[in-house]
C-alpha cells in the first residue's frame, strides 16, 4: 500500500483523503497554518467575511472545497503542487497580487505554508463552512477514554511474559524460541549502551554457562557510563535538542550543558518525577548547594531549545509562539497529548477545550524566555560556583568593574566636552554614514529644529507607527579591521528612552538600547555602540528600529572609527587630544582586555526568568494575539485531573505546581507514556504504537493490562528508569528470536502481539559509533562543548570528530550526512518514534562516502 501511494505521489495524482486523515499533517495545519490564516486572511476571505459583506475577490479560504474552487483569480491552491498554487505566489509577493497587503509575512511562515501545500493542504474542513465550532469529546466523555482513566488499584501478581503469552494463547499462537547467545549479547549492547560488543565480550558471554550470566551482563551494561549516552540520546529526541536555530544559523552556545545534564541524569538514575520537575521548573526549586542550583538551571534549557523565528517583528505574536512551542514539548513529551491543536478552537478530536490550552499557556506566558529586539535573543543566566571558585571569580569581576570605571573617567577627560552647532561630514574622522544615506523603511521626518546636527539635519519617526520603521546605515567600502561604532542622535525631553540599535559585524549581532532623552556622552553628540570587527564582504551595518519605543526616535549619523584613532583623534577638527592622555587610555583598555581574557570566566546556561508582573492569560479568539476574549485562569487539563487542583501562587508563574501535577503518581498519563516510550525503544514498537499521541487519533494499546502493570511497577520502584529497563530486558519476551513461529507470523504479520523479536535497523548514531568502534578510532571522551567557541553560525559546518555521535554538534542547518541519511530525529519536533526508511541513498552512502571508506581501511589495518 505504501509503495502504491508513493507511485501515485510521483505522478502528481492528488490523494487528499490520505493527507487530510494523517494526524501529524492535521496537527501541522492546526499549529502552523490555521493561526496564519486566522490572523492575516479570514478577515477578508471567510464565510464570516461573506456574511458581513467584507468578502474580497470572491475567495473563501476557510473551506477546502471553496479554496479549490477559488475566487476571481482562480483556485487558491493545487494540492501537492506549491509552485502552482496562487496562494503561495501571493504570499511570496511574486506576482501582481501581493498578500497580505500590509506587508510580506516572515520567510519562516511562508515556508510553513509551502510545506502544508506540499502535504496536500490537509486540515481545512470540506464542504460549506459554518460558524459552528468543531469539537471532539466533551471532558466528561473523555474521562471514559482509556488514556484518561486512573491506573487500577492493587499490585498485579503477573509478569511481562504472562501478559504477552495470554494474548498469544487466546489466538492459539506460539511465541518464538529464545535467541541464541551471540544474538542476545549484541542486542543488549546496542540497546543499553549503543555500541557493539568486542569479539572477546561475545566469547565471554557465550562461554559463561552460569544461570546468572545474562543478568550479570545486564547489570554491567546498566552501570556503564555509556548507558547514559545511549539513553540520553533517546530523551534528546523527545526534547527536540539542537544547538542552533534555522534562522541565520545562530548558535546556542550553552545548549551542550543540557545534553550533559540528560546523560548524567540517566547514568545516576535520577527518579523520573524529579527529572520532570527539574526541566519544567528547575530554576524555582530549592537547592542545598551551588552544584544542585547549577544542575537545576541547566535542566530548564529544555524549555528553550525550540526552533524560534527570532526575527518576528510582532513581539506579542513571537511571545505566544514561544509559549506554544514550550507547551507542545511539555504536553507531548510527558503526556503524549496534542494540546497545541486547541490554540485556535476546541480540539477537533480530543477532550481539550481552548480554555484548557490557555489555562496551561498561562504558566509559560509568565516566563521570560526572550530579550526582545529587532532580532530577539534567548535568555542566558549565570551559574553559581563552589565557594572557593566563586571568591576568585568575584575578585576578578571586582577588578574588571574598577578598571572599567577608570576607563570611563579617562574617556571623559579625553573626549571634547561638548560639540554644538552644525558639523560637516568631512570634518568628522572615520567613515561617516549620514541619515540622508541610510536605507529607510517607513516614513521618517527630516528636521533641523535642535540646531545641533551633522550634515543637513537629523530625522525622526514622528512618534508614529511603532515597530514598522527602521533605518539601516551601510558604510561603503569599509577596510577590514576593528572599529568603534558611534551613533549621533538629537537628544530631548520628548525622545524615546529605549531605542534598539543593532550592530551587524563578522562577530555576529549586538543590540544596544539607547536612551535618547539623555545627552550623548561623547562630545555631547555621540554614544558608543562598542568595538566591532568588520571584514571584506562580511556583515557591516547598523540597524535602528522604533520597535517598542515611546517618544521620538531621532538618529543623525553613524560613525565607524578605526581603533587606532580612538582616543587620539578628536571628534571635531579643532580640538586635539594630547598623546600622553591617549596612551594612558590605550594602556587601560589593553589591561582590561587582558584581565577579561585571563583566568576563569563565569559559566552561563540557557534558562528562563520569571516575569516581573504575573498575570492570567486571556483566550486568544481564533488564536489571534490581537483579539482577546475571556480570562482563562492558570490550571491543568480537566480530563486528566483526578482530584482538586492545587492553588497557583499569585506571584509565581506556577511552573512548580504544573510540574507537580504532571509528575504526580495519580496523573493517568505520565507513567503510561514513559513506560510506553521505554518499551518502544527496547522492542522497536510501543504497546501504544503512537508514542507521542495517547489521544483519540492515536492507536489503542495492544496490551492495556500490561501497560498499566508496568506503569504501576514503575511508580512503586521509585520511578527508576534503570529498574524499568532491567525488568523489560530480563523478560523472555525481550529475549525471543526474531524468527518467529510460521503460523504466528502469518496470523500477526505486524507483530502486534510481540510473538517474536522485531528485526530492527541500527539507528543512525549506532551505525556511526559502530564504525568508529570497529576501526579502533572511537574517542570516548565525555561531555563539554564540541565546536569552536568562536563559531557564530552553523551554515556549512563540518567536523572530523571521532567522538560518540551524541556529542557531535547538533546544528539544524548542518546535520551530519550520515545521521541525516539514516533517519536521525528532526531536532525541531518532539520525536518519540523515529522514521525508518529504506532508500538507495543509504546503500550508496555506505559504498561511496569518505567516512565509511576511511574507517573500513582503518578496520582492515587493525585486523591485519
Amino acid at each position: 500500500m505504501r509503495a502504491l501511494l508513493a507511485v501515485v505521489g510521483l505522478f502528481g495524482i492528488a490523494h487528499p483523503l490520505v493527507a487530510a486523515d494523517d494526524p501529524k499533517a492535521v496537527e501541522f495545519f492546526e499549529r502552523k497554518v490555521r493561526p496564519m490564516l486566522v490572523e492575516h486572511c479570514f478577515k477578508c476571505h471567510s464565510a464570516e467575511a461573506e456574511s458581513t459583506k467584507k468578502l474580497k475577490a470572491g475567495l473563501l479560504l476557510d473551506s477546502r472545497d471553496a479554496a479549490l474552487k477559488g475566487g476571481d483569480s482562480g483556485p487558491a491552491f493545487v494540492p501537492h503542487k506549491p509552485a502552482d498554487s496562487l496562494l503561495l505566489k501571493t504570499l511570496k509577493y511574486d506576482g501582481d497580487v501581493k498578500m497580505p497587503p500590509k506587508g510580506k509575512l516572515p520567510d519562516g511562515v511562508v515556508a510553513d505554508i509551502e510545506k502544508w501545500l506540499a502535504m496536500g493542504a490537509p486540515g481545512l474542513p470540506s464542504g460549506a463552512t459554518t460558524t459552528r465550532r468543531q469539537v471532539g469529546l466533551t471532558v466528561e466523555e473523555g474521562r471514559k477514554f482509556w488514556a484518561y482513566q486512573p491506573l487500577p488499584a492493587g499490585k498485579s501478581p503477573n509478569d511481562i511474559d504472562h501478559f504477552i503469552r495470554a494474548k498469544l494463547d487466546a489466538k492459539g499462537l506460539k511465541p518464538a524460541p529464545m535467541a541464541d547467545k551471540p544474538t542476545l549479547v549484541r542486542r543488549l549492547y546496542f540497546d543499553l549502551i549503543g555500541l557493539p560488543p568486542t569479539p572477546d565480550e561475545v566469547d565471554a558471554f557465550v562461554t559463561d554457562a552460569s544461570l546468572q550470566a545474562y543478568e550479570k551482563l545486564v547489570d554491567k551494561l546498566l552501570a556503564s557510563p555509556q548507558f547514559g549516552e545511549r539513553w540520553g540520546r533517546h530523551w534528546l529526541d523527545v526534547a527536540r535538542y539542537a544547538e542552533s536555530v534555522t534562522l541565520r544559523g545562530f548558535i546556542f552556545k550553552q545548549a551542550w550543558r543540557y545534553r550533559d545534564y540528560v546523560i548524567e541524569s540517566f547514568n545516576k538514575d535520577v527518579p523520573f518525577d524529579q527529572f520532570i520537575r527539574e526541566q519544567i521548573a528547575g530554576d524555582l526549586l530549592p537547592t542545598h548547594n551551588p552544584a544542585e542550583r547549577s544542575r537545576n538551571l541547566v535542566a530548564t534549557t529544555f524549555l528553550m531549545l525550540g526552533n524560534t523565528n527570532l526575527e518576528e517583528q510582532d513581539k506579542k505574536q513571537l511571545r505566544m509562539d514561544v509559549v506554544d512551542e514550550q507547551l507542545d514539548v511539555v504536553t507531548k513529551g510527558f503526556l503524549a497529548q496534542t494540546v497545541t491543536c486547541a490554540r485556535c478552537h476546541d480540539h477537533k478530536f480530543d477532550p481539550i477545550p481552548t480554555k484548557d490550552y490557555y489555562a496551561l499557556a498561562g504558566f509559560f506566558r509568565n516566563v521570560k524566555a526572550m530579550e526582545h529586539s529587532n532580532v530577539s535573543a534567548w535568555i542566558e543566566v549565570p551559574l553559581p560556583l563552589p565557594t572557593d571558585e566563586e571568591a576568585v571569580l568575584k575578585q576578578k569581576e571586582s577588578e574588571i568593574t574598577a578598571l572599567q570605571a577608570k576607563i570611563k573617567t579617562e574617556k571623559a577627560k579625553t573626549d571634547p566636552k561638548v560639540s554644538t552647532g552644525v558639523l560637516a561630514v568631512k570634518d568628522i574622522p572615520g567613515i561617516v554614514v549620514d541619515d540622508a544615506l541610510a536605507t529607510k523603511v517607513g516614513v521618517w521626518q527630516k528636521s533641523q529644529h535642535s540646531g545641533n546636527y551633522i550634515g543637513d539635519g537629523y530625522i525622526h519617526d514622528q512618534d508614529q507607527s511603532k515597530g514598522e520603521k527602521t533605518l539601516t546605515f551601510h558604510p561603503e567600502a569599509i577596510p577590514p579591521g576593528k572599529y568603534e561604532v558611534r551613533l549621533a542622535y538629537s537628544p530631548g525631553t520628548n525622545r524615546a528612552e529605549k531605542v534598539p540599535v543593532t550592530v551587524f559585524s563578522v562577530d555576529g549581532e549586538k543590540t544596544i538600547t539607547i536612551d535618547m532623552k539623555k545627552t550623548p556622552p561623547l562630545n555631547g553628540r555621540y554614544v558608543s555602540l562598542g568595538e566591532h570587527r568588520f571584514e571584506k564582504n562580511g556583515q557591516c551595518h547598523v540597524l535602528i528600529s522604533n520597535e517598542g519605543t515611546k517618544g521620538h526616535v531621532t538618529p543623525d549619523a553613524v560613525v565607524f572609527l578605526p581603533l587606532e584613532k580612538v582616543g587620539t583623534t578628536a571628534t571635531t577638527s579643532d580640538n586635539k587630544i594630547s598623546e600622553p592622555k591617549a596612551n594612558k587610555l590605550r594602556d587601560l583598555e589593553e589591561a582590561l582586555k587582558k584581565l577579561q581574557d585571563a583566568g576563569p570566566k563565569r559559566p552561563l546556561a540557557m534558562s528562563v526568568l520569571e516575569e516581573k508582573q504575573i498575570e492570567e492569560t486571556k483566550v486568544h479568539v481564533r488564536g489571534s494575539v490581537h483579539n482577546l476574549g475571556e480570562v482563562a485562569p492558570r490550571g491543568f487539563l480537566q480530563v486528566a485531573s483526578v482530584k482538586q487542583s492545587p492553588p497557583i501562587p499569585p506571584k509565581e508563574s506556577g511552573r512548580r505546581e504544573l510540574a507537580d501535577w504532571i509528575a504526580a503518581p495519580d496523573n493517568p498519563l505520565t507513567a503510561r507514556v514513559i513506560v510506553n516510550r521505554t518499551w518502544h525503544w527496547l522492542f522497536g514498537a510501543g504497546i501504544v504504537r503512537t508514542t507521542d499521541n495517547f489521544g483519540t487519533t492515536g492507536e489503542l494499546p495492544s496490551h492495556p493490562e500490561l501497560l498499566d502493570h508496568l506503569a504501576k511497577a514503575f511508580l512503586q520502584d521509585g520511578q527508576s528508569m534503570k529498574k524499568l529497563i532491567r525488568k523489560m530486558v530480563l523478560s523472555k519476551t525481550y529475549q525471543q528470536s526474531s524468527t518467529g513461529d510460521a503460523a504466528t507470523v502469518t496470523a500477526d504479520p505486524e507483530n502486534r502481539l510481540f510473538g517474536h523479536a522485531n528485526r530492527r535497523r541500527l539507528e543512525a548514531e549506532n551505525i556511526r559509533d559502530a564504525m568508529l568502534t570497529i576501526s579502533g578510532k572511537l574517542d570516548l571522551t565525555a561531555g563539554g562543548a564540541t565546536y569552536p567557541a568562536t563559531l557564530v553560525a552553523d551554515y556549512g559546518y563540518q567536523t572530523d570528530s571521532t567522538r560518540r555521535s551524541v556529542y557531535l554538534p547538533q546544528f539544524r542547518n548542518a546535520i551530519l550526512e550520515l545521521l541525516e541519511v539514516f533517519d536521525a530525529a528532526d531536532p525541531s519536533t518532539v520525536t518519540g518514534r523515529r522514521n525508518t526508511s529504506t532508500v538507495s541513498q543509504q546503500s550508496l552512502f555506505l559504498l561511496n562516502h569518505p567516512f565509511p571508506v576511511e574507517h573500513a581501511k582503518h578496520a582492515t589495518t587493525k585486523l591485519l
